[in-house]
């Protein structure tokens, strides 16, 4: 590290020489590396009210002793924009060097790590979170700007740094514990930020965690009732719902977080700073303390999830929240998104209540207009069914609810506006800040935030004056009206077309938020041409071969690495990255990093953006039909990995496409059906594994009255297995399917099996149907290890349930040992789970079958077994170990949405 202010200001690890201003100057421009500094600033910064006569030359005297006192090859660069520090070996061939890297200095490396870390812990991974937050952590040496702490600037830019500090200590505390990690070096560091900051209620909830997590109960004990003492003295408050639960936590002799159900949906992590909408932001925190439900209503593009996001982070303190995006969901898919937010197995109405009950949770609801029927209904029996529960909502259209409190959001005020676009201006060109016209820029975008956040990246190519003239230009024009195009780029010489060709024609598009807005809302002005003018007039500045990209990628939902990009959309992987890259940098495109880094970058749309290129998509485009062979070869290359010892792994990486395998199926429901089957089949066993069952029984049933009506044949099509397949997935339990078709289809699939002569080609049919039906069918099922350990798992419990004990031991340790070799989960703990039932001591076989089910994530099973441990330690009289387990079975399955064990 070159550059250190968290602590005494060094520079290569030796003190600067210069005198206190020469030290405060440099760590003015430390903090802002990269990007030049007014002089006005500066002068600000160093003198504060009181600057010298002659001001300017006093500030140039201070920068010429910190050029001596820096070291070779380091300097002060001066431009119009103001003054820079540079970097060694990196000549611009303009007389100044480039900026200093921000992984040269310790504040802004720190900032990045913890920004990496709260991002990981929102995703759902604790290790790595705590690995990256510790890292931050460790670049403090003592209080930030320690050696310029008199400067005036210091004050408000301290605050700022201890303010961060202690947001990264919270995130890697709970980080840690999230992981299971050895609590005791968390003692000391949340005591002593406590005993700094009394009242702040997550880090004194963290504390007691982390005392308890130490084995010092007591002490957490004591600690809870000091803070409750002293919020009630202080402040007539009572504790947090967060430090209630951190004491009942305690009360219980709970030690770690609970496994097996995916947690709730945090809140995404800001990118970037909130402007403005401070009227706004004071109307939405007396709505949240008032009312139950409360939408933010408004054009696409005005900034509605921003300002939810930060009303909700204002006043978290008391609620937890939780998020449900629904901006990627079709038609009948709204309560899956719900359920999937709540990490909650079941989507029914019912178990969605469960899930909740009297828990004081603030529901953040993002995105309703498409599906604003559907949100409309499950908003109203959650409010009506949880007392404790809030909504806050965004969409274009109100819910039209009784009780719905409505706050209309427009255009951000002329100088909000102004300060948006120099703030996103000034991160696409360093060094901007500021032109006579960019009042007029956000004039012509009428303040809407997507706007002038689309607008402000186009510095990095265009000038002020430019953008002004042609943004005035296109905003005159007809939509679809362009010049100037060209053909240039990979896909534009391999297909040989030109501008005026088909992606010149757009078509209609079934979710077109752009005609949707040409409407207007209920509750708010009609934004339609503005916003579409500025999506059109970004669109009108990429060429031929970035338009077709874009169009094509526009078929991918949940983002696609650039290998899927370039396979669907008809390019080569060089191709496909170099045109990603351009359409990333015209902010059409975001890339998203995972796994710290470590995974492959993901490419995705805004959904507006995505929205506009589906549209401009031609009929007939390969895209579409390309981007449904890609997820049913994704599926068929992950189906022989789940039955093994990747299978976690492979799960994961079908997460993170789920919703790019939901669209296609819905794709193929609607034009190509016998896809839809192949793709049915070859998603079961995924669908199995992540208990999605009933979640997906809609589109199978949907899947099978399309092929009913295009007149499928599935034996003639060679698809009877998937066809069984599809019936078993319509016929999930719980999902009310209509009983005369069900009986049906069940009795089709039965014919379709019962006269098949070779063997299944899919490991999971004879099981789901002896599951659902029965198994007095007897099937030929595939003969591959796994198949084989699971035909002896089914004849193993076929034997318990008929009472020939030494039969049922015998099979169930054949496949137990199969599923061993194999490295398989599941498999391995349905056989350990059968074989607990004949042991006289079953403890540990199902305390590891309970780890392993765990470790996929099934609460139905997780339910199951933590009640039959209970059972074992009832009989042997171990009443405090079946409570336990009983009281937790219970917690899964309110959180999963199950039905109550009984």
């Amino acid at each position: 590290m070159m550059f250190r202010l968290l602590g005494p200001l060094t520079v290569s690890g030796s003190p600067v020489t210069g005198g206190p201003r020469v030290r405060a100057l440099l760590a003015l421009l430390l903090l802002d590396a990269g990007r030049a500094v007014s002089a006005v600033r500066l002068v600000d910064g160093l003198y504060g009210d009181t600057p010298p006569a002659g001001a300017a030359g006093a500030l140039q005297s201070q920068v010429s002793r910190l050029r001596r006192a820096l070291p070779d090859g380091y300097g002060v660069d001066h431009s119009p924009a103001g003054y820079r520090l540079t970097g060694p070996d990196t000549g611009t061939g303009t007389g100044g060097g480039a900026g200093i890297g921000p992984d040269t200095v310790d504040v802004l490396r720190f900032e990045r790590l913890a920004g990496y870390g709260a991002r990981a812990a929102a995703a759902g991974d604790p290790v790595r979170a705590e690995e990256l937050l510790r890292e931050a952590l460790g670049l403090w040496r003592g209080p930030a700007l320690a050696d310029v702490r008199d400067a005036p600037y210091a004050p408000a830019r301290t605050a700022r740094l201890d303010g961060l500090r202690l947001d990264a200590l919270e995130e890697w505390a709970a980080a840690l514990l999230a992981s299971g990690g050895d609590p005791a070096p968390l003692v000391r560091e949340v005591e002593a930020a406590a005993a700094a900051h009394p009242l702040r209620e997550r880090l004194r909830a963290l504390q007691i965690r982390a005392l308890a997590g130490a084995g010092r109960q007591a002490r957490a004990l004591a600690v809870y009732e000091e803070v409750r003492g002293a919020l009630a003295d202080e402040l007539g408050a009572d504790p947090s719902p967060e430090l209630a639960a951190a004491h009942l936590a305690v009360l219980r002799g709970e030690r770690g977080a609970e496994g097996g159900v995916p947690a709730a949906r945090p809140l995404p992590a800001p990118l970037t700073e909130f402007v403005g909408r401070a009227p706004e932001r004071e109307w939405l925190r007396a709505l949240l303390a008032s009312a139950r439900l409360v939408t933010l209503v408004g054009p696409g593009g005005a900034g509605k999830t921003r300002l939810a996001l930060e009303g909700v982070r204002e006043g978290r303190a008391r609620r937890e929240a939780v998020f449900v995006d629904l901006g990627a969901v079709g038609a009948g898919e709204a309560a899956g998104a719900f359920a999937r937010a709540l990490g909650v197995r079941d989507a029914a109405p019912d178990a969605l209540v469960r899930a909740l009950a009297d828990r004081p949770v603030l529901l953040v609801v993002d995105n309703c207009e498409h599906v604003v029927a559907e949100a409309a209904v499950l908003v109203r029996a959650l409010l009506t069914g949880c007392p404790a529960l809030r909504v806050l909502a965004t969409s274009r259209e109100a819910l039209g609810l009784t009780g719905e409190s409505l706050l209309p959001l427009g255009a951000l005020a002329p100088k909000a506006a102004v300060e948006l676009f120099v703030r996103r201006g000034a991160a696409a060109r360093p060094g901007f800040a500021g032109h006579a016209r960019v009042a007029e820029v956000c004039a012509a975008l009428d303040g809407l935030p997507l706007a002038l956040e689309l607008a402000a990246a186009r510095l990095r190519t265009l000038g002020v004056d430019e953008l002004a003239d042609r943004l005035g230009e296109r905003m005159g024009r007809p939509l679809g009206e362009r010049s100037g195009e060209r053909p240039g780029g990979p896909l534009g010489e391999r297909s040989g077309e030109r501008p005026g060709g088909p992606l010149d024609a757009p078509r209609a598009h079934p979710d077109d938020r752009f005609r949707l807005l040409s409407r207007g809302d209920r509750t708010a002005p009609a934004r339609h041409r503005t916003l579409a003018a500025v999506v059109e007039w970004s669109w009108g500045l990429l060429d031929a071969a970035e338009q077709r990209l874009a169009a094509r990628f526009s078929v991918f939902r949940g983002g696609a690495t650039a290998g899927a990009v370039a396979r669907v959309c008809g390019a080569d992987r060089a191709d496909a990255e170099e045109l990603l890259a351009s359409l990333t940098e015209k902010s059409l495109v975001e890339a998203v990093v995972v796994d710290g880094g470590a995974g492959p970058v993901r490419y995705r749309m805004l959904e507006t953006v995505r929205a506009y290129a589906a549209g401009r998509l031609p009929a007939g485009d390969p895209a579409p039909a390309a981007h449904t062979a890609h997820c049913l070869a994704l599926a068929r290359t992950a189906d022989p990995a789940l039955r093994g010892p990747d299978q976690l792994d492979r799960l994961a990486r079908l997460d993170a496409e789920e919703p790019n395998l939901r669209a296609a199926l819905r794709r193929a429901i609607a034009h190509a059906p016998d896809d839809g089957l192949r793709l049915v089949a070859a998603l079961t066993p995924y669908w199995w594994l992540r208990g999605l069952r009933g979640q997906v029984a809609g589109l199978a049933r949907d899947l099978l009255d399309a092929a009913d009506r295009a007149g499928l044949d599935p034996v003639a099509a060679g698809l009877g297995e998937e066809y069984v397949l599809g019936v078993l997935a319509a016929n999930a339990p719980a999902t009310g399917p209509d009983s005369g078709a069900c009986a049906e289809r069940l009795a089709r699939a039965r014919t379709l099996l019962t006269t098949r002569a070779e063997p299944l080609r899919q490991p999971f049919t004879a099981f789901l149907w002896a599951t659902a039906v029965g198994p007095e069918v007897r099937l030929p099922v595939p003969d591959d290890p796994w198949s084989r350990a699971l035909g002896q798992a089914g004849q193993g419990h076929l034997a318990l349930e008929r009472g020939d004990r030494e039969a049922a031991r015998a099979a169930l340790t054949a496949a137990l040992a199969g599923f061993r070799a194999l490295g398989e989960r599941w498999g391995t703990a349905t056989a350990l789970e059968g074989l607990a039932a004949l042991s006289p001591d079953p403890l540990p076989l199902l305390g590891e079958a309970l780890a392993l089910f765990e470790s996929l994530g099934v609460a139905e099973d997780i339910v199951d077994l933590l009640v039959r441990r209970a059972a074992v330690h009832e009989a042997a009289g171990e009443v405090e170990a079946a409570a336990a387990d009983r009281a937790r079975a219970a917690r899964v399955a309110r959180r999963a949405g199950l039905p109550a064990p009984v």
